[in-house]
């Protein structure tokens, strides 16, 4: 009879480099064996040939709850785990509600935990009437991360923290080990160039970067370090899109600040002139998506390791939330958590870069922001079996045909995309077997951080 309930075979792409016939047995849900040629004996074995085998991916930035009675937990992890995701981050900006309570975060670990498919973990936020009295519990209920916001959204549902009660939620978030992750736009000068756009009369679909344009990014990302440093507390730009806010968190890095970075996906593959101009209010979200020679930028810092992590920034937003010909009226953000690993591997590919950046921005450093490196994010003998494998299969994405998105309609419509996920694994346990979400709602579990982290997770080297 074999030790092992599980063994998977590929090539195993880690942060620190890549394993060609490698294995991993996997028991009780962990893994418990590593290694390259002859696998042992297991009950059930998964032999991928030379199929890229990735640290199960974690999305460190979606909206489940964002729209009423639309996506919940049920659809956007069956998204994610047809995408090769298996533990997704959401925000704490629900339809209605503000996840800004110890209490909150209670009820939405136990009620996403009756829907989810894959693995989860929670932002909390604070309420500026209440301030940061909450961030304590909001902690010990198990959030991993605070998310606040230089820019008011909505005052209720997603409010503007201003800048002596932000410093007043570093100083408690530092206390907790947790970081602090910021929404960077400031919000006089969104709100000052939005009114000045909309004075001109045009609806185009330049006017939305127009309205929010790098310098609004710039002066806020600035704000929150300057905030990191004077309180200590780790900092998290949650979206950057453009090469400028990099170099930032460069040159508070060298000063000895905690400032980590994130760039979402659309800033990686879309431009404003190549797909913004078609896609219209499909393709508008907060920061706007910029030129190409501003995503060209971005891949220099992803190459030299200046970006932390890659998210989606994933809602599902129905249509007719996103088809207004005014620009400036439609919702902002988009769908994508069934294909961020495969963009982000064609995007690689194409670079000739190395894909261990791949593991690094999708796995091991986000479970390093959100302090659950010792449950998940590489392979390591004890960590989570989590494995998203990977086969260049070239399709014409259709987000409709796929049968795992709440709608049926993406940024990515259309798209040749090379890299298709061929198998999901949670827990040792194949959640998606290249066509079929296996798992069932109530599969996935609330990921509580253990500890703090250790080292600074700044840099993606």
């Amino acid at each position: 009879m074999s030790d092992f309930d599980t063994v998977i075979r590929g090539t195993f792409v880690g942060e620190d480099g890549i394993v060609e016939g490698g294995f991993a047995a996997v028991r009780d849900g962990k893994i418990a064996m590593l290694g390259s040629g002859d696998a042992p004996a297991a009950r059930e074995v998964h032999d991928f040939g030379t199929a890229i085998v990735l640290p199960g991916v974690i999305d460190g930035q979606v909206h489940s709850r964002s729209q009423a009675n639309q996506e919940d937990f049920i659809w956007s992890t069956r998204s994610a785990a047809a995408g090769g995701v298996t533990t997704i981050v959401d925000m704490p900006y629900d339809a209605s509600l503000l996840i800004s309570t110890g209490e909150m975060i209670t009820e939405k670990a136990s009620s996403a935990g009756e829907q989810a498919r894959v693995d989860f973990a929670l932002y909390g936020t604070i309420r500026p009437s209440e301030g940061p009295k909450h961030i304590a519990a909001m902690a010990a209920a198990g959030a991993a991360a605070f998310k606040f916001s230089t820019f008011d959204t909505d005052p209720n549902r997603f409010p503007r923290i201003p800048t002596p009660l932000l410093y007043a939620a570093f100083a408690e978030v530092v206390k907790t080990g947790l970081i602090a992750g910021v929404h960077n736009e400031n919000d006089e000068c969104v709100k000052v160039w939005s009114e000045a756009v909309k004075a001109t009369g045009r609806t185009d679909y330049r006017t939305h970067g127009e309205s929010r344009p790098p310098i609004a990014e710039t002066l806020a990302i600035a704000e929150v370090y300057e905030i990191a440093e004077a309180t200590g507390c780790p900092a998290h730009i949650v979206h950057c899109s453009v090469g400028r806010g990099y170099e930032l968190a460069q040159a508070y890095r060298a000063q000895g600040v905690d400032a980590t970075i994130e760039a979402c996906i659309h800033y990686l593959v879309c431009s404003e002139e190549e797909d913004v101009s078609r896609l219209l209010g499909r393709a508008k979200c907060n920061p706007p998506i910029r030129s190409a020679a501003e995503r060209e930028k971005l891949w220099q810092h992803l190459a030299a390791g200046h970006i932390t992590i890659v998210s989606t920034d994933h809602v599902a937003w129905s249509l007719s939330a996103k088809s207004s010909p005014v620009m400036l009226e439609n919702s902002s953000g988009m769908p994508s958590l069934e294909v961020l690993p495969s963009l982000l591997l064609d995007g690689l590919v194409s670079r000739n870069l190395p894909l261990t950046h791949a593991a690094r921005l999708l796995a091991s450093n986000p479970a390093r922001l959100f302090r659950i490196a010792d449950q998940k994010g590489g392979f390591a003998l004890g960590l989570d079996a989590d494995f998203s494998v990977f086969v260049e299969r070239p399709r014409y994405y259709d987000p409709a045909a796929s049968g795992h998105n709440v709608v049926g309609w993406s940024p990515y419509e259309g798209r040749l995309i090379k890299h298709a996920p061929i198998a999901t694994f949670q827990r040792g346990t194949m959640i998606f077997d290249g066509t079929d979400v296996l798992a069932q709602p109530g599969a996935g579990r609330f990921v509580r951080p253990n500890r703090p982290a250790t080292t600074q997770t700044g840099q993606a080297a």
